[in-house]
């Protein structure tokens, strides 16, 4: 118990400081009406989900006429303040604005308990249930956890290595650190290769960890993630066939299919030159039996030529300039032109801790959260937002400057992309796109498709047909192709420009 008096006494031998000193106690013992009394142990949350921290008085009695202070560290900034009667939001902690809530329901009976909302992993710590009556006034402490499951672990496989195949098991969402293990089909624990783990951008873990599997192990791999706070874990497994395996020198193998197409490919080259060097200004080669997204690009100064046809036999396309006015002769018509398109940012589906320029060409993460209304349109879980435009017919293109960012990506999307919670970034997701993430580069297909980041584009121009369902990536420094979906995957409706922003600085070009 706390009262903010005191009494003095007196070293005089009359009975009057005995009198004085049982007063002063009956004072005391008439102000010391009640305890502060918490829950005792932890409470834990988790991310995304409101959590009531419990605090009451004993006896329980009536707090309405009382103040009380939810705090953290400091005792003037407070998480919530109730006083004379009604709540005060003078200098509330700006992180929980709108987000705290008195239960008043039962204050009568002494219930004085905080409920938060939307639970973030800065949230977790220790907070102090402070009551005042009067001049007399008692606290309990609380601690809060905080836990989030992350999303199922998404394995890829990579690549041939050191005799056997890289498999990657990637995931995020996860609070806290996550422990990561890779099994076998009996069970056993295998060693990993390597493993990253970073914070995101919503201050949750992402995790990406890596293993070589040999022959002998080549049936169920399973990718197991544990959350060692709340000791629940999400499970992925794949099944990697024989085939898959090395068993002849890859090399052997890549140069007994590359050096005959190299060779013809020279000589069609000299023939084609002799024949119709008088009239071929800029040119690609379509091998017979390659789709678009197999198109074999010729190196500088001769244009890229981006046709919408499967081709059957060898075809020409001839290019004035490939942006706007693309023939081909095995169509027997001109393709529809390019339009470059004007893309601007929608402020409306801007995540809160993005900030958009006046213009709404370019888009960065904030120093802090803005308060914005949570409409539908808006992205609530990761830094995304979309372009104004929306495409439904036609080929497009713009460019998205993203300099030297490590964390990005760079798309388009549905209209009707989910906005709020987890979102998954696929074409099952409604999402297309090509992402930077630290030293990896990837085609979010699904699984997600490795790209060599041998020169990270810092400029990268999207195409997006619609006619044909297609969106490519280009390289805009040097003009090199980066990824296509191919035909199909970009089904009907309303497809606009999409952006995920980390660290980066991301800029829509002219």
């Amino acid at each position: 118990m706390k009262v903010l008096s005191f009494c003095h006494s007196s070293r005089a031998s009359s009975p009057l400081p005995l009198v004085f000193f049982l007063t002063c106690y009956v004072r005391k013992m008439e102000s010391a009406q009640f305890s502060v009394t918490g829950p005792g142990h932890p409470v834990t949350a988790i991310v995304g989900e409101d959590t009531v921290l419990p605090c009451h008085l004993s006896p329980r009695i009536s707090a309405e006429n009382m103040e009380v202070r939810w705090f953290r560290s400091e005792f003037l900034s407070f998480v919530h303040l109730y006083q004379h009667g009604k709540d005060q939001y003078g200098n509330q902690m700006p992180d929980y604005r709108g987000r705290t809530e008195l239960l008043k329901a039962a204050i009568t009976d002494g219930n004085v308990s905080l409920r938060i909302l939307n639970i973030r992993p800065s949230d977790e710590g220790q907070y102090n249930c402070f009551v005042q009556d009067g001049s007399f006034y008692e606290e309990a402490p609380l601690e809060l956890k905080i836990a989030a499951l992350g999303s199922n672990p998404l394995i890829s496989v990579e690549s041939h290595q050191d005799g056997g195949i890289r498999v990657v098991c990637q995931s995020a969402g996860w609070y806290p650190e996550p422990k990561v293990l890779w099994r076998d089909r009996s069970g056993q624990e295998l060693p990993s290769l390597s493993e990253a783990k970073s914070l995101g951008d919503s201050g949750l873990f992402e995790t990406e960890n890596s293993i070589i599997i040999k022959e002998r192990s080549n049936q169920n791999l399973s990718c197991w993630i544990r959350n060692t706070f709340l000791n629940q874990e999400k499970e992925s497994t794949v099944y990697i066939a024989d085939f898959f395996f090395p068993r002849v020198n890859p090399w052997m193998v890549a140069l007994s299919v590359i050096l005959p197409v190299l060779f013809g490919f020279i000589g069609l080259t000299v023939y084609l030159f002799k024949i119709k060097g008088k009239h071929l200004g800029q040119i690609t080669l379509l091998l017979p039996g390659f789709s678009l997204s197999q198109l074999l690009f010729v190196p500088e100064p001769w244009c890229s030529c981006i046709c919408s046809a499967e081709f059957s036999s060898l075809s020409l396309c001839l290019v004035s300039d490939w942006r706007r006015n693309i023939i081909c002769p095995g169509l027997g018509s001109s393709a529809p032109p390019v339009q470059e398109a004007n893309v601007t940012l929608d402020p409306n589906t801007a995540h809160p801790d993005l900030v958009l320029s006046e213009d709404q060409k370019s888009v960065r993460w904030g120093d802090t959260r803005q308060r914005l209304p949570d409409n539908p349109e808006r992205f609530d879980s990761w830094p995304c937002v979309l372009g104004c435009e929306g495409f439904t017919s036609g080929r497009h293109c713009w460019e998205v400057e993203v300099g030297d960012g490590q964390c990005w990506a760079v798309g388009v999307a549905r209209k009707s992309v989910g906005r709020k919670g987890w979102i998954s970034y696929s074409p099952e997701g409604g999402i297309w796109a090509v992402q930077r993430w630290v030293d990896q580069f990837w085609a979010l297909t699904s699984p997600v498709t490795p790209l060599p980041l041998s020169r990270a584009p810092s400029r990268i121009r999207v195409c997006l047909d619609c006619d044909q369902g297609q969106v490519t990536f280009i390289n805009a420094g040097d003009e090199a192709p980066i990824f296509t979906f191919p035909p199909g995957s970009v089904p009907g409706g309303r497809i606009r420009p999409w952006l995920r922003v980390g660290g980066a600085r991301l800029r829509l070009c002219p």
